[in-house]
């Protein structure tokens, strides 16, 4: 599989008024052909400077970007042109014309192309019925809700039959189930076009629905990188873990208690561990909080639970859930 994007030792440093600040410091990552690949961060954490560093609207300080083996610093202008003609964006704000119908707004990148009127129409047709909205190719960006707004980004997105689609925070400014709407036309498309998109986003239920691997940015270092459903079923970053698991907001029930985040995947999320436990050892936990997922249709989560009182109970209780494969790690109140 091709690597579309090659970051390698990536530096991106703001200098004003003789003061710096490093967005991004040392990331080195690869996209795949083809695939959904997410990069997720809390807000500042450099995720957005990230994204345009791959169609150089941001130059990096140090470090190289590759499109398909191509370096973008050593490109030309007109190559850099023939490049972004290869990448589309999308937006949180949708960036429609507001004084052009739909139809003229997904026009818009064929026009600037140079393509004939009646080709580009046409064009711009096919892609408003692959978003699901032919019905309002004649309709002003004013009277469309906010997921439709979004679908006529993504039409116009399409029209130039891009290699990759960025997305960044696309889906931020829509309510769950339009978001989930919109990300069900994202896969659809990957799909059926093979198009390659990454999505810049700070929402664990995007990554978790249609992301194939992850990246996770915290103040500017790439914290940890992956398969989706490794990163989720065993995080290794403490950013990645934060981001995956929600704080504990729960003290031990007595000043020498212990409690411990238990991890399981797919392929025992069905076993009634808890149960299991009582009926072979007799000792109880006090569970304080429990959360499943489903990622790429398989599911995921953890629990917080309380162990018994006695040292030796304890063990018995960690080493029962080790020998059933899973993951045991003691936490405090907000890890």
């Amino acid at each position: 599989m091709s690597n579309v994007f090659e970051l390698t030792n990536v530096y991106k440093t703001y200098r004003n008024d003789g003061k710096e600040f490093t967005a991004l410091k040392d990331v080195s990552l690869e996209v795949r052909e083809g695939e959904i690949f997410g990069i997720i961060g809390m807000s500042g954490a450099g995720k957005s400077t990230l994204v345009r560093t791959l169609n150089r609207l941001e130059e990096v300080t140090e470090g190289t970007v590759k499109f398909y083996d191509k370096d973008l610093a050593a490109l030309r202008p007109r190559e850099l042109r023939e490049v972004r003609h290869s990448i589309s964006m999308i937006f949180q704000g949708f960036n429609l014309v507001n004084q052009r119908t739909v139809l003229a707004n997904v026009e818009q990148p064929l026009k600037i192309a140079g393509v004939p009127r009646k080709e580009r129409k046409e064009k711009a047709r096919q892609m408003l019925e692959i978003v699901g909205l032919s019905e309002k190719q004649d309709v002003y960006p004013a009277r469309l809700s906010g997921g439709q707004k979004q679908r006529v980004a993504i039409a116009r997105a399409l029209a130039a039959d891009p290699k990759v689609l960025l997305c960044d925070e696309a889906t931020s400014a829509l309510d769950p189930k339009i978001t989930g709407e919109i990300l069900d036309l994202l896969k659809k498309i990957n799909q059926e076009r093979k198009l390659t998109i990454v999505i810049i986003t700070h929402e664990m239920s995007v990554v978790e629905k249609i992301c194939d691997r992850v990246a996770i940015i915290d103040d500017g270092n790439l914290a940890e990188v992956g398969d989706v459903t490794d990163v989720f079923s065993n995080p290794q970053s403490k950013a990645a873990k934060k981001l995956v698991f929600p704080s504990n907001p729960f003290d031990p029930s007595n000043e020498n208690g212990q409690i411990v985040r238990i991890v399981f995947d797919g392929t025992q999320s069905n076993v009634p561990f808890i149960a299991n436990l009582v009926e072979k050892t007799g000792l109880k936990v006090n569970i304080l909080s429990a959360n499943t997922r489903s990622v790429g249709g398989i599911g995921y989560g953890q629990m917080i639970v309380e162990l018994p009182e006695l040292a030796k109970d304890r063990q018995t209780v960690i080493d029962f859930f080790k020998e059933g494969g899973l993951s045991v790690s003691e936490v405090g109140r907000n890890d």
